[in-house]
């Protein structure tokens, strides 16, 4: 008995441990990686004797977002709160206009055409039109983000809805099942992994649309973003604010992927293929 009850204590506990290690390797491996960067960047720097003005070395940055911090991270706030703004809109605005497109096929036709038309104009193009008919460059900097964020979404969201088993449609059909009802129980959660999808690509594009928007608007002053801060470390040549400031914006997208990367673990682990841990 004390060696069945070890040997299952053995096959509870051998799991936890590589699910450790797994994680401890997926956090190391790129930590080492940054790391060995770093040194590397260092390295370079000392030995060139390349002029801070030009390249400045890692602890000359660090000293910059250590003493800018006061003027980077109102920056850095407005950034984030435009692209999570414009990624809530993309979403809303993605998945309803996806829902309203699956219901006919000449309403896909007739409109999914100008969904296409607002991703292929360039947002730089359009921008100066935002700006006149917009109500402040605050607005027009999040409708800008919001265009880049909204066609991923719903691209993604038809091609999941549109993908439903059509037997498992003809089965709900067969039940009785109303159209709304089929469209709950079993064609967005059928579209989830898409939509998912969609999430990822359109929040890592929030974030650019946010910066090329702003750089696009040449909005300045006290409200502006990173984007602002970026231009005014470059025309000041304050190189290692400018190297903070992108540091800042690399660490907003790496945070921004990985908190759409949790959700759609979160969403998809327990049942999903793309998700589900094998032993092989």
């Amino acid at each position: 008995m004390a060696d069945i009850a070890d040997t299952a204590v053995m096959e509870v506990t051998n799991p936890i441990n590589a699910r450790r290690r797994d994680l401890a390797l997926r956090i190391l491996v790129p930590g080492l990686t940054v790391a060995v960067l770093v040194v590397i960047w260092w390295l370079y720097v000392k030995l060139s004797g390349v002029p801070p003005y030009i390249l400045p070395g890692p602890a000359a940055v660090a000293a910059s977002f250590v003493s800018d911090w006061g003027t980077l991270a109102p920056a850095l706030w407005v950034t984030t709160k435009i692209t999570f703004l414009s990624l809530i809109l993309a979403l809303i605005g993605g998945v309803g206009f996806a829902v309203f497109l699956v219901q006919s096929r000449w309403i896909e036709i007739a409109f999914y055409p100008l969904a296409v038309i607002l991703q292929v104009t360039p947002v730089v193009a359009i921008s100066p039109l935002i700006l006149i008919y917009a109500p402040s460059t605050q607005v027009a900097l999040l409708i800008c983000a919001f265009l880049v964020a909204f066609f991923p979404i719903l691209s993604n969201m038809v091609q999941g809805l549109k993908s439903v088993d059509h037997n498992l449609i003809n089965l709900f059909e067969l039940y009785g099942a109303s159209r709304w009802q089929t469209l709950l129980y079993l064609k967005l959660p059928a579209a989830q992994p898409y939509f998912m999808t969609g999430l990822r690509i359109g929040g890592g594009l929030a974030l650019i649309a946010a910066v090329v928007a702003e750089f696009a608007a040449g909005s300045a002053g006290a409200g502006s973003g990173l984007a602002f801060r970026l231009l005014e470390a470059q025309y000041r040549m304050n190189i290692p604010r400018l190297f903070a400031a992108l540091l800042m914006l690399s660490l907003l997208g790496v945070a921004i992927f990985a908190v759409t990367s949790f959700i759609s673990w979160l969403s998809l682990h327990r049942w999903h293929e793309s998700s589900l841990k094998r032993e092989n």
